[in-house]
């Protein structure tokens, strides 16, 4: 069984932000598999159905960006799936350019601290994450502000194609392997 865990901040007010990219991913693979994320569970929403061949839930954390790493947890815990190659997060990522996609098996939170929070619930840094580029912050802007803002309408556009890839990316993952998914992926190029 795989937990595939998209980072965001509940409440209408985060919707289409770069920050909420993870909650997207999510939506476009449920959409794409028919399963429904409405259950509230694991202080998280999730959707359990069948991505590849494999059971899988589909979680969006409700406990806000910073603190992700408590409904990690308490899914790992619940289901049993080994964290190292059954667990799969999406998060946004500012050093990539925009709807660049950069799949990972391991590595540091990069500053970004939903990913800080999961790996020290989890104490290791070994587990898969897609990161979806949403671009620099402009020179001057706080960081802060600048997730928590929305993406123009082109941007918005090549954020939609992007969220279409990491959810073929997911199934890649999931029918054959992270590096398949990082061979295939990881390219700079965006059609």
């Amino acid at each position: 069984m795989y937990i595939i865990v998209g980072l965001g901040n509940p409440k209408k007010e985060y919707d289409n932000t770069r920050h909420n990219i993870g909650f997207d991913v999510i939506d476009k693979l449920a959409s794409k598999e028919n399963i429904s994320v409405l259950e509230k569970k694991h202080k998280a929403v999730i959707g359990k159905g069948i991505v590849a061949g494999q059971k899988c839930i589909l979680a969006k954390p409700q406990t806000f960006m910073n603190l992700s790493g408590e409904s990690v947890r308490e899914l790992i815990d619940y289901y049993k799936v080994d964290e190292t190659w059954e667990l799969i997060v999406i998060s946004d990522d500012v050093s990539l350019d925009v709807g660049q996609i950069r799949i990972r098996k391991k590595g540091s939170a990069g500053g970004h601290n939903g990913l800080k929070n999961i790996i020290s619930h989890l104490g290791h840094d070994g587990f898969i994450r897609i990161k979806m580029g949403v671009g620099e912050k402009p020179k001057g802007y706080d960081l802060a502000d600048y997730v928590l803002g929305h993406f123009s309408k082109d941007e918005r556009a090549v954020m939609d194609k992007a969220c279409e890839r990491a959810a073929d990316a997911i199934r890649m993952i999931i029918s054959e392997d992270a590096d398949a998914a990082m061979n295939e992926y990881n390219k700079k190029t965006m059609e």
